[in-house]
């Protein structure tokens, strides 16, 4: 009886060491082998954002418009004592304008800008295995790469880096199409 006794006080007092030195270690959590996602609405689509690919997200944020020839860029915003350009996403992809784009995403990566688009459906974790990866953009300008399958149906997932060559193109395109309109003068 007495070995009982010692036997349950030593594991007693491992059980309280344990618990106590729990408060002492940061939370770790396990996330290998998921991706984080956004879950965002363009031009009345759904697509996905990866997490890792974004700088941060803010609502309702203001932008000053600015005048020129490309539609895709709505003007600038303040970001953490930067001023960046803000695209639309829908007009990078190819979609009409509307006038309801509530979120920004500051995009990580340079040159820094900030996307623009309607809706946030939410933050997906989704095991990496379940993701079909592409190794060749797809969609609107080729800004698709990958799908990730969900119960309200797959959505492809927006590639930054794509959408950020795709503006670049768009700028070039904006510049000539001004330039040639000052040639014809």
């Amino acid at each position: 009886m007495k070995t009982k006794t010692l036997d349950l006080m030593q594991r007693l007092a491992e059980l309280r060491e344990s618990f106590d030195r729990s408060f002492t270690e940061p939370h770790r959590e396990q996330v290998t082998g998921f991706d984080d996602l956004l879950a965002i609405r363009v031009g009345g689509h759904r697509y996905a954002l990866r997490l890792t690919q974004a700088a941060g997200l803010f609502p309702d944020r203001p932008v000053t418009r600015l005048p020129g020839p490309q539609p895709s860029l709505l003007g600038v915003a303040s970001f953490r004592g930067s001023i960046v350009p803000v695209y639309d996403l829908g007009a990078v992809f190819g979609h009409p304008a509307t006038a309801d784009r509530r979120w920004l995403v500051l995009v990580a990566g340079e040159p820094t800008v900030a996307l623009a688009f309607e809706g946030l459906d939410g933050h997906l974790r989704v095991p990496r295995d379940l993701i079909v990866e592409e190794s060749a953009g797809h969609g609107p300008r080729g800004c698709l790469r990958g799908i990730v399958p969900m119960d309200g149906g797959a959505r492809p997932i927006v590639d930054v880096p794509a959408v950020r060559a795709a503006i670049q193109t768009l700028t070039g395109a904006a510049r000539e199409a001004v330039t040639a309109g000052d040639g014809e003068r």
